[in-house]
């Protein structure tokens, strides 16, 4: 029998130590309710309070709707087909009438005149002080490059390529009149 009250005495918890584990348990609730009850308070008093109003019927709905669409109607009709030709300042502003003038050394610089052809930028590149087999990398990057955006790559001197976005076009052709320049100089 010793044996058996020496494990009956073994398994069991005291009393006091399970009042004290439902004493704890108790506060940690009462805590975390009054935490609770403090953030709801906290965003309500940061919350502002909007004062909403009920919208006015109008009688005479369809009337006002029928002399809105006369006087639109009449607006346009008077307003025409005019567009300013005039450049203003906003055009100047996003870029659209920049032309960048390139003469690379190296083929790493050829990066920069895609990122200025990617920003709708006309570019003129003098490829006259760098040598063939580089210069013809070039091309060939810069082709693809405006290949990607829509744009347009010409030659329009000796070395020398106007490269353009789709935004910009190029009216004419000057390569015929250079080649017959360069075979007189001849």
């Amino acid at each position: 029998m010793a044996i058996k009250d020496l494990f009956n005495n073994f398994f069991t918890i005291e009393e006091e130590e399970d009042e004290d584990f439902i004493q704890e348990e108790e506060r940690r609730r009462e805590r975390e309710q009054q935490q609770v009850q403090q953030q709801a308070n906290k965003q309500q008093s940061e919350r502002p309070r909007a004062v909403q109003s009920v919208p006015k019927r109008q009688a005479s709905r369809s009337k006002s709707s029928q002399n809105d669409k006369q006087l639109q109607v009449a607006q346009k009709q008077e307003q025409g087909n005019v567009v300013n030709m005039s450049p203003t300042q906003d055009t100047y502003q996003n870029g659209s009438s920049k032309m960048c003038l390139f003469e690379p050394r190296v083929f790493s610089d050829t990066q920069d005149i895609a990122d200025e052809l990617k920003n709708r930028r006309a570019t003129l590149v003098n490829l006259q002080r760098i040598d063939q087999v580089s210069a013809k990398r070039i091309i060939d990057f810069l082709s693809g490059t405006v290949y990607a955006i829509g744009g347009d790559i010409q030659r329009v001197g000796a070395d020398i390529f106007l490269c353009t976005p789709d935004n910009v076009e190029v009216a004419g052709s000057i390569t015929d009149h250079i080649e017959s320049m360069e075979n007189h100089y001849k």
